[in-house]
């Protein structure tokens, strides 16, 4: 049996402290839909976070040379590769005195790949990005293969990596959708998200007395509020790009900018636009009924059925009331039934984008007719 019902106003007004994605949830299908709006970079996406959901876009599949935004996905692949980031290794001496920006590593000198991946991300080190491949993967070509297997899994569509660090190179291309989506999955990484949102990164400089310091350059942790990454980017052929994200009211947002003068202004509109025109909303609260079920075989005549799990999902106002339930459940149960047994689904729309599929449970369990029971009941439809 399939019900349909709109979603009522008070759960809709309700604020997600997150989005969880649990095992009740089945199926999840990013809403493709994205606002087309105003922006000076050549490209452009917005999404949020814990979703994946486009918010605005302006050319987002458009392949362009990503400069040191390369370096998100150098972090992360690093990241998930590394047993210990807090190890020490050797500086390759082929990573000493890259072109670009650097945090001047020398050579014979020793860091761990923490200190290596705050000198990449917030520094923007060159040097950094040759030797955290190296060490990762052995040579700069085997490195680049795992970025684009990587890239891949994490939801990326029109990119080619070949460097690192994101010097122009012929077949180094990706897009503003791509950049924000390896964002997204990056910055779930708690130890990618800490190290993006540091301001300021000291460590020891082996031979000196004073240590090396080394400095973000995302303007945007200091002067927009909520701000917690991303990393910014330049060279001749690319202009400057940028990736930018924030979180406000429990939603986090990433910002991809491409061949954008302006982008840390940019950036910071289409984030306050993003904040002030979505909002992350329970579609569901724990307790409320779903549907009801007839109950054959049981003194308990009917049922309530309500979520396995509680999504949210960014909506904006005049999105709240096209929420809609489509129910499968079957046309009744038989008794004995328990409290949490599953039941059917529940799918959630906006419009005819499917959302969800969240699994039903029983909110109350139903004993079976005994013997004392069944005689009553054909003693009372005797006397009738």
């Amino acid at each position: 049996m399939s019900k349909t019902k709109p979603l009522t106003k008070f759960i809709l007004i309700l604020i997600a402290v997150l989005c969880f994605i649990g095992a009740g949830i089945t199926k999840r299908v990013m809403f493709a839909s994205a606002l087309e709006v105003g922006t000076s970079a050549e490209c452009m996406a917005v999404l949020e976070v814990s979703t994946g959901r486009v918010l605005y876009s302006k050319n987002m599949h458009r392949q362009r040379a990503p400069a040191s935004t390369t370096k998100i996905l150098t972090a992360i692949v690093v990241i998930e590769n590394t047993a210990d980031i807090d190890k020490k290794h050797k500086i390759p001496d082929s990573a000493v005195g890259v072109e670009g920006s650097s945090i001047y590593l020398e050579r014979g000198e020793e860091l761990s790949i923490r200190d290596l991946l705050y000198g990449l991300m917030l520094q923007s080190g060159n040097d950094c990005a040759e030797s955290l491949a190296i060490i990762t993967a052995g040579s700069k070509e085997k490195f680049a293969v795992m970025m684009n297997e990587a890239a891949k899994r994490m939801g990326a569509v029109n990119s080619n990596f070949v460097t690192s660090h994101g010097l122009d190179a012929k077949d180094h291309y990706s897009t503003a959708y791509d950049l924000a989506v390896i964002s997204r999955h990056a910055l779930l990484n708690p130890d990618f998200a800490e190290i993006v949102s540091t301001k300021k990164h000291s460590t020891e400089w082996k031979g000196r007395d004073y240590d090396r310091v080394i400095l973000n350059k995302n303007k945007l942790l200091h002067t927009f509020d909520g701000a917690d990454g991303v990393k910014t980017g330049y060279t001749k052929k690319a202009g400057r790009t940028f990736v930018a994200s924030a979180t406000r009211n429990n939603m986090q947002v990433v910002c991809a900018v491409l061949n954008c003068g302006p982008m840390f202004e940019d950036s910071a509109r289409l984030l306050k636009m993003a904040f002030n025109e979505f909002c992350l909303t329970e579609l569901s609260k724990k307790g409320e009924k779903i549907a009801d079920l007839t109950v054959s075989n049981s003194r308990t005549t009917s049922v309530g059925l309500s979520l396995k799990e509680f999504p949210s999902y960014p909506l904006c106002q005049n999105e709240l009331e096209k929420i809609q339930i489509k129910t499968n459940i079957p046309s009744l149960l038989v008794a004995p039934i328990k409290e949490g047994d599953t039941v059917g689904t529940a799918e959630f729309y906006l419009e005819d984008n499917l959302l969800y599929t969240i699994e039903l449970v029983v909110m109350q369990s139903a004993d079976s007719l005994n013997l004392v029971d069944r005689l009553k009941d054909i003693a009372g439809r005797w006397n009738a």
